[in-house]
């Protein structure tokens, strides 16, 4: 089992979770400074003041990405750290700090893929409105030059935004992380509206700024649907499913990736949300409808589901006691076959998985190592699904894992673990995971390390959950 030539393997990170040094050399404030600040928005009063400290000990996790032997590391940009106020005056401290980060990547040869947006919105943009104001879209071109003329004399890989579903969904219409409003939809929508024509005008502007010519994506989550069984019935109504945007909620792939990839809305999503829906424009449309390289997933999760007695897609129960993470999230492998299959079909573009992981509740042993069985298990079982997609003609270019190291996990704090790396939040020192040193191995064979339990030979026949569908099995559901 292995993965293209030149297949990219890597690790991600975001710069509110990992930076720390938030009150130093300039930077300003973002939303999530101010909704730390917030009294119980955070697990146990948690904040990302100093997070892993990666702002001053940058050179040690670069040098523990090459120990790993990773080929690229996602990392985003703090735009409050580079622009204090979102716009306007710059911050050459701050600018400096990318500047040494990226050049100690590529001494490294690791191949750096820099993220525009990953939650961070400037306080005071905020303030002016944030992704209400459709000023918004200027302010993002503006720091996206910016960033590109800096940057891009050395960085080729970019990414506009991480998760609109997310900061939308969950920071303006739930209140559950930043900026944490409770909006109306139909201001949820215009958000979402100006968001996208922000991504649209941001790639046009890599394209004009760029010294080097740049490789664009994003990365939206992967909402996947996925069959219990290898019917053609049960694999249209995953399908139909996976792309539906019939519900008001913004948990879809398609009400986001119609517009940048299609160059439309789909229409059940305006026939869902009626008049709460923003009114738009050919030309926005155009704008929003910016060719892209590469679409990034980030896919942690899934349903499984089936075609009903009607022929419609329909939930299927889990069993009890299904596996589960640290967060209470399923474990579906199918998702990275499924996944990059049914995005693949529809939008005709090579996929990158931008996210994957699995929180854990690690420690250092008493022999002084971390050892997380249940990650190399969950990432092995993820990525020999991915490893089908990629045999069944998908094109997959990347897989970069969340994450780096143990970092501030939003609302949620410093209470789970996703990284390969160890974090101990006093002392801050890094202490690589039995994970860590297994992911090694998978780059270093091209994933062919993947097909090995405990030194068997290479594709053994690995015993998968109940709800996942070997290719022998009967169309019967595989779950009750």
């Amino acid at each position: 089992m292995s993965f293209p030539s030149g297949f990219v393997w890597g690790a991600a990170a975001a710069a509110y979770q990992i930076e720390g040094a938030a009150s130093e050399d300039g930077r300003g404030l973002s939303v999530w400074d101010m909704f730390c600040r917030k009294d119980g928005a955070i697990f146990s009063g948690h904040d990302g003041q100093v997070a892993c400290d990666h702002y001053h000990r940058w050179r040690e996790d670069i040098q523990h990405m090459k120990d790993m032997g990773l080929k690229a590391y996602r990392l985003s940009i703090s735009w409050s750290r580079v622009l204090p106020e979102g716009v306007g005056a710059t911050n050459e401290q701050g600018l400096k700090f990318y500047d040494r980060l990226i050049d100690g990547l590529l001494a490294a040869d690791i191949t750096p893929y820099v993220t525009l947006f990953h939650w961070d919105f400037p306080y005071e943009l905020y303030c002016r409105g944030g992704w209400l104001n459709p000023q918004c879209v200027d302010w993002f071109a503006a720091y996206t030059r910016l960033i590109a003329q800096r940057y891009g004399d050395r960085v080729t890989h970019w990414l506009t935004l991480n998760e609109p579903q997310c900061f939308l969904g969950l920071g303006h219409r739930d209140g559950i992380q930043a900026p944490g409003l409770k909006l109306a939809w139909m201001d949820v929508l215009r958000a979402m509206h100006h968001v996208l024509l922000a991504h649209g005008r941001s790639v046009q502007v890599l394209r004009e700024f760029s010294p080097r010519t740049p490789c664009i994506g994003w990365a939206p989550v992967g909402e996947v649907k996925f069959p219990v069984t290898l019917s053609s019935e049960d694999i249209h109504a995953a399908r139909t499913q996976t792309m539906a945007a019939d519900s008001r909620d913004l948990w879809n792939n398609t009400l986001f990736s119609d517009p940048v990839c299609l160059g439309h809305y789909p229409e059940d999503a305006l026939r869902a949300w009626g008049r709460d829906f923003p009114k738009f424009s050919h030309k926005e449309m155009d704008l929003i409808h910016q060719k892209i390289d590469f679409y990034g997933l980030n896919i942690y999760r899934g349903q499984p589901v089936r075609a009903g007695a009607d022929g419609k897609c329909e939930n299927v129960a889990r069993e009890p006691g299904s596996p589960n993470n640290a967060y209470s999230w399923t474990i579906d492998p199918p998702t990275l076959y499924w996944g990059p299959k049914f995005i693949y079909e529809r939008y005709k573009v090579p996929v990158v998985i931008t996210e994957n992981g699995f929180a854990g509740l690690d420690w250092i042993a008493l022999d002084g190592a971390v050892h997380d069985p249940q990650r190399i298990d969950f990432t092995r079982r993820y990525l020999m699904e991915l490893a089908r997609a990629v045999d069944d003609g998908v094109d997959v270019r990347g897989y970069f894992h969340w994450s780096l190291m143990d970092n501030f996990e939003w609302a949620d704090g410093y209470r789970q673990r996703f990284g390969l790396l160890h974090v101990d939040y006093k002392t801050l020192r890094r202490t690589p995971k039995d994970s860590a040193r297994w992911y090694a191995n998978v780059i270093r064979s091209n994933g062919r390390e993947i097909g090995r339990v405990d030194g068997s030979p290479a594709a053994p026949q690995v015993k998968v959950f109940t709800h996942i569908l070997e290719p022998t099995v009967p169309s019967a559901p595989a779950v009750r």
